[in-house]
């Protein structure tokens, strides 16, 4: 009977201990002055927006020419295939997410982010123009900023006005890394096909 429940305790221990685990690992929060955007329609965000600046973290660190595409999937979720150079070894880096809406919110552009099984981070659009061609994109603390354009370089006007929202959003703007989209830039200009993403 002890043994039993002793086994029966260290069960429990056991259950709420992975259930604490868990709950560390959901970062749903939105940071204070960040609201996402309204209106916003996640069909028409899909497609390849190039990295202007960021907050830099330690996933992306050193990587240059970073670009994120977003490609619908079956059941509303989003496969986010984040793509980047990374000089030091010369070689392509892509890294594959799932995005998707977070349940019983009805703001369609905070989304929960995930890279792996059980970790999800908010990831909100809180800035977008008009057309769809910049974007400012938050996640789940102002360490988190991501500067966001359809094409690898932005104009001036374009560039002051994203940095002014995030300002307003309570991020401090001194600590974006301005990401070299040089190879990008290249292949943009000319034309050339984009390269073809491993499915």
């Amino acid at each position: 009977m002890l043994i039993h429940q002793m086994k029966l305790r260290s069960l429990a221990l056991l259950g709420a201990g992975g259930w604490a685990l868990y709950q560390l690992a959901q970062r749903l929060d939105v940071p204070d002055g960040v609201k996402p955007a309204q209106p916003f329609s996640l069909p028409r965000f899909m497609g390849r927006w190039y990295e202007i600046a960021r907050i830099d973290h330690a996933h992306a660190h050193g990587m240059t020419n970073t670009s994120a595409d977003y490609q619908p999937q079956l059941g509303g979720k989003v496969r986010v295939i984040q793509r980047g150079y990374h000089p030091a070894s010369g070689h392509w880096r892509e890294t594959r997410a799932t995005a998707s809406r977070l349940p019983g919110r009805a703001d369609a552009a905070h989304l929960q982010y995930s890279i792996f099984w059980p970790v999800r981070a908010s990831h909100i659009v809180f800035a977008l123009d008009d057309d769809y061609q910049h974007a400012l994109v938050s996640g789940p603390t102002h360490d988190d900023l991501w500067l966001l354009s359809r094409t690898p370089q932005i104009r001036p006007s374009a560039r002051a006005t994203l940095l002014e929202q995030a300002r307003q959003a309570g991020f401090d703007t001194d600590r974006l890394l301005w990401v070299d989209q040089r190879r990008n830039t290249a292949g943009f200009s000319a034309g050339l096909p984009r390269r073809k993403l491993a499915r």
